[in-house]
């Protein structure tokens, strides 16, 4: 089902002057950010380059859907020379798919950048990108899933403000579409609040939180652990989605964020949709496993927002600050993230 901009969608001047008063955990960070680079607003009109950094899109009748969707919402396509090659579960080998990567960067033509699909593969390919390239020509660049690898390594090694949003292939409703544009295009400082007719939510602790959002798939920001491409997560807000993980899976990558010190250095904790994530037979519940590891740290979290596998998802810049109101489940921008 479609929802409507007001569903989801206000700004934070609205907020504002509704004058909330929040009880319970209130949790902020006043560290300075380094100097971050804010890409270009993408508007109508605009080159969009198509790249497949992970998986290929393997339906010929999907990638065609997918050119007519994107033209739809008005833009201009550039197609990277590989994005429809196949290697296996990869969209090309890991030189044709960094070769694409980095052409989109450098090509004057292009304003912005979208992966098509994730899948598996970004990882693969960090060691290889020029960061100072990306840095000396910041362009939007849009996906999530497996994308998560390069929105995290392009905030730590380029500096770049990123899109964790849809991929060409997604669900382009009203609502995905409506958050896109909102961030993307009009730079607003939008409020996301998940719609009313919304089941799968529930409160973890409640309170107010500030801090920069980072986070994206809980499997693959696991999977950096230990590398040189996470950036530090001191009074970050850490927003979270998997698909397709048993709950006891959910458990042990949560243990390992928690003994790799990252889950003490949050002021918030956000986890949107786990996707198709069941409990089984002699099993704790998702709830269980929160209460366990993130209700201890006493910091505002919620569970339900709309980022996730799913059809209906917002666009969250990574690493732009915002505000998360646990006790009513709202995600706030606090910046603009594009120039």
């Amino acid at each position: 089902m479609d929802f409507t901009r007001k569903d989801f969608l206000r700004t934070t001047a609205l907020a504002s002057l509704a004058g909330m008063t929040i009880s319970g955990a209130a949790c902020s960070t006043n560290l300075p950010l380094k100097n971050k680079i804010k890409p270009k607003a993408l508007k109508k009109g605009d080159t969009l380059g198509l790249i497949a950094p992970a998986s290929p899109i393997y339906e010929e009748s999907v990638f065609n859907e997918m050119l007519g969707n994107l033209t739809d919402l008005g833009y201009k396509l550039k197609l990277g020379n590989h994005v429809r090659n196949r290697n296996g579960y990869l969209a090309g080998t890991d030189e044709e798919r960094v070769e694409d990567l980095m052409n989109m960067f450098k090509d004057p033509e292009v304003d912005g950048i979208m992966c098509i699909r994730g899948g598996w593969g970004c990882n693969r390919i960090l060691t290889d990108i020029d960061y100072d390239v990306i840095r000396s020509n910041p362009k939007v660049f849009c996906g999530f899933s497996d994308i998560t690898s390069l929105h995290m390594a392009f905030y730590e090694k380029s500096d770049l403000y990123t899109f964790h949003g849809p991929v060409g292939k997604s669900v382009w409703n009203s609502f995905t579409t409506d958050a896109f544009k909102s961030v993307i295009g009009n730079g607003e400082k939008v409020e996301y609040i998940i719609p009313d007719n919304s089941e799968d939510r529930f409160i973890i602790t409640p309170g107010t939180a500030e801090g920069m959002l980072l986070g994206g798939n809980l499997s693959v920001l696991v999977s950096m652990i230990g590398s040189e491409y996470l950036p530090a997560f001191e009074g970050a807000i850490l927003f979270l989605e998997d698909i397709g993980e048993s709950v006891y899976r959910i458990d042990r990558m949560l243990t390992q964020l928690k003994l790799a010190g990252i889950l003490d250095k949050l002021s918030g904790f956000v986890f949107g949709k786990c996707t198709e994530c069941s409990a089984g037979n002699n099993s704790l519940t998702l709830e269980q496993v929160f209460d366990d590891h993130i209700k201890p740290l006493g910091i505002p979290a919620f569970y339900g927002a709309m980022i996730s596998h799913e059809d209906d998802n917002v666009t969250i810049p990574v690493g732009i600050s915002g505000t998360i109101d646990a006790a009513n489940q709202i995600i706030r921008i606090n910046d603009s993230a594009v120039v």
